[in-house]
């Protein structure tokens, strides 16, 4: 059956508008993305099936286009259209964290650092860097691969910083296995570039680690 078939309070448009986005499904929300299915599928049929082959919204939203565009019914002008979706969702969040005093608020450091890094395959280590009051002056990756492989040089952490005249910092990083649980090697590199930054009295704030679906604080573990 067609979606325009369906009792209008069931449809995804329609039920978001009505109750807003929160009460939908993660298969209605893909289903509005789609906007149309193929043959014999509706758009929520095609967006169940998308969500059970990739394992989850979150797969599916960072695979890369070969895989994404890999799927019946989706091609790279949908790619294209995802991508343009999720950066506007980074961009909006950047906006937000750029406007607040980063101690106060927590949740949205934390959910943007998340947007940022929870989706790459592979490790990258970033640096928000931030004024005297707290709020955010920048937010830059510096370095991509295995933290252990000794790829963070706390002489280039010092050297952005300075750069961006930043009074604080918040180091951050993802772990690709989706556990967020801190390494020997992550709390090491931390110890070194706490005392780095200490030298051109830099303070360091806290280094998250984002794993698929929580975040671990070094600061709140105390080893800050």
């Amino acid at each position: 059956m067609a979606i325009t078939d369906w009792p209008a309070d069931e449809r995804p448009r329609e039920k978001l508008l009505q109750r807003g986005p929160d009460a939908l499904s993660d298969a209605e929300l893909l289903a509005i993305f789609l906007r149309t299915g193929v043959r014999g599928k509706s758009a929520v049929d095609l967006a169940r099936e998308l969500l059970d082959r990739h394992k989850g919204l979150g797969n599916l939203l960072t695979a890369d286009r070969a895989s994404f565009c890999g799927n019946h019914g989706l091609g790279s002008a949908k790619y294209a259209q995802l991508q343009a979706v999720l950066e506007m969702g980074r961009r909006h969040l950047r906006e937000r964290i750029q406007r607040v005093d980063v101690l106060t608020s927590p949740q949205q450091t934390r959910d943007y650092l998340r947007a940022r890094l929870a989706g790459y395959p592979y490790e990258v280590f970033a640096c928000l860097f931030l004024d005297n009051r707290h709020r955010v002056i920048e937010y830059e990756e510096l370095f991509r691969g295995t933290i252990d492989g000794a790829s963070v040089h706390p002489r280039e952490v010092v050297r952005r910083s300075l750069s961006h005249n930043a009074a604080a910092l918040i180091l951050a990083h993802n772990h690709p296995s989706g556990v967020a649980e801190p390494s020997q090697a992550d709390r090491a590199i931390t110890r070194r570039l706490k005392a780095a930054l200490e030298l051109v009295d830099i303070r360091l704030l806290d280094h998250f680690i984002i794993g698929s679906g929580e975040i671990t604080s070094l600061a709140e573990q105390g080893e800050i």
